[in-house]
Order: C-alpha cells, then sequence, then structure tokens
C-alpha cells in the first residue's frame, strides 16, 4: 500500500519525521519507536513488519500509510536518530583552545567522548549502519556529516587557533583531529563495535586514552 502522499526528505534523501503534535502524529512516534527496537535487534533483513505493528500497536495498513514501506521506514528512523548521536557531548573548540593545561582538557574531552561512543544504544546503532551501509549509504554520509559537525569541524577550530597562537605546530588541522581520534577515541570503539563483550574497565580506558593524547603532542606540541 503506497503512502498518501511523499514524504519531505533531506539532502541525503533520508524522510524527514515531524515532531508529533496530534493523534495521528502520536501514532506515527509508536512506529518510530518501535521500528527503532526492531531493526536494532534484528538488523534491516530480518527485521518483521508483524513484528513492529506489534510492537507499536499501530495498524499494518497504517505503518504503510505513514511510511509507504520497509526501505523507506527504516530510513527514516535511522536517519532521524543519528543527529541525536552526540547531542550529551560538551562543544569543545572554544575550552580546547583556552585550556590552561592542554593535555588534561584533551584527555577529559576524549573520555567524555568515548564514554558516550560506548554507550549501548549507540553501539548498537553503530553496528547497524555498517552492517547496512552498501544498501543504505546515505546514513553513513549523515553519520560521517553528523560527526564532523559536532566533533570534528570544532577540533580543528580550535587546533588551527592553538597553531596561530604558538601552541601547537598543526600545518593540516584537519588531518590533526583524524589522527587524534584514530588514537584516542578509535581505539575502545574499535574494540567494543566488534567485540561487545570486551572488558574497558575505567582505569583501563583512562590510560588508553592518556597514552593516545600524549602520541598526539608528543607529535604536534610546540617544543619549550
Amino acid at each position: 500500500m503506497a503512502a498518501d502522499s511523499p514524504q519531505p526528505t533531506d539532502e541525503f534523501g533520508i524522510p524527514i519525521i515531524p515532531t508529533p503534535v496530534d493523534a495521528a502524529q502520536r501514532r506515527r512516534q509508536a512506529i518510530i519507536d518501535a521500528a527503532l527496537a526492531e531493526f536494532l535487534k534484528e538488523g534491516y533483513s530480518a527485521a518483521s513488519m508483524d513484528a513492529i505493528t506489534a510492537r507499536s500497536g499501530v495498524s499494518k495498513a497504517t505503518i504503510y500509510k505513514h511510511f509507504g514501506n520497509k526501505e523507506r521506514l527504516f530510513l527514516a528512523v535511522i536517519g532521524g536518530v543519528l543527529p541525536t548521536t552526540y547531542e550529551d557531548l560538551k562543544p569543545w573548540n572554544s575550552t580546547i583552545a583556552e585550556a590552561d593545561d592542554l593535555r588534561s582538557a584533551l584527555i577529559t574531552l576524549t573520555l567524555d567522548w568515548t564514554r558516550i561512543l560506548l554507550r549501548p544504544d549507540i553501539m548498537s546503532l553503530r553496528r547497524l549502519v555498517i552492517g547496512e551501509i552498501d544498501r543504505f549509504p546515505q546514513l553513513g554520509q549523515l553519520w560521517y556529516r553528523v560527526s564532523y559537525d559536532m566533533n570534528n569541524g570544532p577540533l580543528i577550530e580550535a587546533f588551527a587557533e592553538l597553531d596561530r597562537r604558538g601552541v601547537l605546530v598543526v600545518e593540516d588541522p584537519a588531518l590533526a583531529v583524524q589522527q587524534l581520534v584514530a588514537c584516542t577515541v578509535g581505539v575502545p570503539q574499535l574494540v567494543r563495535t566488534f567485540s561487545p563483550e570486551a572488558e574497558l574497565d575505567e582505569a583501563g580506558m583512562h590510560r588508553m586514552i592518556s597514552s593516545g593524547v600524549d602520541l598526539f603532542l608528543a607529535r604536534y606540541a610546540r617544543e619549550q
């Protein structure tokens, strides 16, 4: 059954979901919540529209009326939740640029970032998007954009400012940010992505992150 009218989409072709304000939109939100739970549990291919119907308490006909088909439902639901992935992360560009102790500030930043990325809901979402990247490349593009806008972009600005002030020597701030992420946040994230049950206690994570920051500063800190 086709949707009544085409849904608006964003620049990635992902359907835009309006904020619930009436009964119809509350039903839509119930569908979204049920679909997210089903997709995260089963993946795209194994997810069942019958299970989504049962979870949501909304008829299958209503689901198809709102979203058109399973593919559009998946794009709308996963595309809708990705922009909120890093909403708990503070804007660090000005804090890093003005920090009295850059090492401590970078450790705090990357530890906070890591704790968010290792949350079970975000790790499940990450695995789902990676698993479906060939079928839905627009979700990968969206996640990259969200990550850049909320994390990499502000740090690029901060590193450029620190270079201007002579605190760091950074010819390519964008590359420097990628390297910082790779040797700090990227290590525990990679472990948990492919080994969900891996033990990562706070002390071990702090040692891992601190070592990565030291490696970064050994490359980019101006010699005193």
